[in-house]
């Protein structure tokens, strides 16, 4: 019995992004599948991703610093995907929110690792490390936007063919 709590509660622990990231891409490809120059508010995108709203404005006043999205406030407000950012990989995004992806922390710019010159193992963290982050280099948005279409309506809602396309939803 021991054996299966320890197994349920280490399931989902490990290396993983967080919530946040995860958030910040669906945001971004929700963004980049509507038409350019859209706003989007905040409880829209909120719906749009499954995100709780004020989590969410977490997450959008980074990818606003990073300049991956553009805010605008008053009456016609919202978020927007400003068109240099339709391009955006998925390890900008990641990094918008996260920070830089380190694998181990003895390939981070300022090594903690007393032991990485004689380490057996850092020639394979760090071949991991540039295999992780150029997969995530090479995904972007845009076309992820593009494999993601047409959306799949969530079944409370059940909108017509057309505002499925307009609307995105994740589910």
């Amino acid at each position: 019995m021991q054996g299966n709590n320890q197994t349920k509660r280490t399931r989902f622990t490990g290396m993983q992004l967080t919530r946040a990231a995860d958030y910040a891409v669906r945001v971004m490809i929700h963004l980049a599948a509507v038409a350019p120059g859209t706003r989007a508010s905040r409880g829209d995108l909120a719906g749009a991703v499954d995100c709780p709203e004020q989590f969410l404005s977490k997450v959008l006043q980074s990818l606003t610093r990073a300049g991956l999205v553009t805010s605008h406030r008053g009456n016609t407000g919202g978020f927007e995907l400003p068109a240099a950012r339709r391009h955006a990989s998925i390890l900008e995004i990641v990094e918008a929110v996260e920070g830089p992806i380190h694998l181990n922390m003895c390939l981070g710019e300022e090594a903690e690792c007393g032991h990485r010159n004689g380490c057996p193992a850092y020639p394979v963290w760090d071949e991991a490390q540039k295999a992780m982050t150029s997969v995530l280099r090479c995904a972007r948005i845009d076309e992820l936007a593009r494999q993601a279409s047409p959306w799949t309506p969530r079944p409370a809602e059940a909108p017509d063919r057309t505002e499925v396309e307009k609307e995105p939803q994740w589910n």
